[in-house]
């Protein structure tokens, strides 16, 4: 058996790198259509898509969960930007919905396991202790006033001591 980084055996990145295999010949043949109105949609759908996977790889080698969460959160926010340049190419004329459909459902799955990675990770959920009230007795709490007191005043008393006096 082959050795794997541990994203690489997350479903949701095996479905990202899926999507990037569906997108890529749909964006080769808009490249080759040479359409003005398509080439800057295209460019962001690319970086997009390669961006989601890159931030859930990353994501997932963080130890911190609060890091982890923002990285598998802005993967999320890839997975919606390629979801608009979906929209915006069947908008433009250059697609159909048929024709994007499949990406688009490839691209609601993978948001939404995203999510459900995102609410683990940035839950709050940490292992505490229960919480025990503390409290010090009225007469117990004057007694270590005083025993303060009593310190400071012989401290006080020391540095008296030590410095020379003027007679």
């Amino acid at each position: 058996m082959a050795l794997m980084f541990d994203h690489e055996k997350l479903d949701v990145y095996q479905l990202e790198l899926h999507f990037i295999t569906w997108v890529t010949p749909v964006i080769e043949q808009l490249a080759k259509q040479a359409d003005v109105r398509t080439r800057d949609i295209c460019d962001h759908l690319e970086r997009a898509s390669v961006s989601a996977l890159f931030n859930t790889a990353e994501g997932n080698g963080k130890r911190q969960r609060q890091t982890r969460a923002k990285f598998l959160d802005d993967a999320r926010g890839s997975v919606t930007e390629c979801a608009a340049c979906l929209d915006a190419l069947v908008a433009r004329g250059a697609s159909t919905t048929d024709a994007v459909g499949d990406g688009k459902t490839m691209l609601v799955r993978v948001y939404q396991m995203l999510t459900k990675l995102v609410q683990r990770y940035d839950s709050g959920h940490t292992v505490r202790e229960e919480e025990a009230e503390y409290g010090v007795s009225a007469g117990d709490e004057h007694e270590c006033s005083a025993s303060s007191e009593e310190k400071i005043d012989d401290e006080d008393d020391d540095e008296d001591e030590d410095e020379p006096r003027h007679e």
